[in-house]
C-alpha cells in the first residue's frame, strides 16, 4: 500500500529523526557555551501548558528563555521563530518566573548553531507586548 499524505514515508522519518538529534546536540551546545559565560541552567525542554522553552537559564537575577535554532546558515536560524511562537515562549517564561517567585529581569534570547558547531547567541532577540 502506497503512502498517504498523512502516513510519512520511511525517508520523512529518518529526516525528522536526524533533525531532532541535530537539535539535541545544539541545545546541548548552547548549554556548554552559558555555563562557560557565566549562567546557569535551569531547565532543558521545559514544557508548560502554555509552550515549551529550549532552555532557561540564570545569570545574576536575570532569567532568560533561549531558544535554540540548528541551521546551516544563520539568515535561516534568525527567520526560524514566528511571532506566534515568541509570544507563546514568552507567556511560558512568565509563567515559569511566576511559579519559581523570581523578581529579576526577564529576557528572551535566541541561540543559532551552525556549520561546525558555529554558535552565536542574541540577548534579547525579541520583545513582546504585554
Amino acid at each position: 500500500m502506497a503512502p498517504t499524505s498523512r502516513q510519512p514515508t520511511n525517508d520523512a522519518k529518518a529526516k525528522r529523526k536526524q533533525a531532532e538529534k541535530a537539535g539535541r546536540r545544539a541545545e546541548w551546545l548552547c548549554t556548554v557555551w552559558l555555563r562557560l559565560k557565566g549562567y546557569r541552567i535551569l531547565e532543558c525542554r521545559h514544557q508548560s501548558r502554555l509552550g515549551e522553552i529550549d532552555i532557561i537559564a540564570k545569570r545574576g537575577k536575570m532569567m532568560a528563555a533561549i531558544e535554540v535554532k540548528n541551521r546551516a546558515r544563520l539568515d535561516d536560524a534568525l527567520l526560524a521563530i514566528r511571532p506566534q511562537q515568541q509570544q507563546r515562549i514568552a507567556r511560558a517564561l512568565h509563567a515559569y518566573a511566576a511559579k519559581t517567585g523570581h523578581d529579576g529581569d526577564l529576557r528572551l534570547d535566541l541561540m543559532a548553531v551552525g556549520q561546525f558547531g558555529r554558535i552565536w547567541h542574541f540577548e534579547n532577540a525579541w520583545q513582546v507586548k504585554s
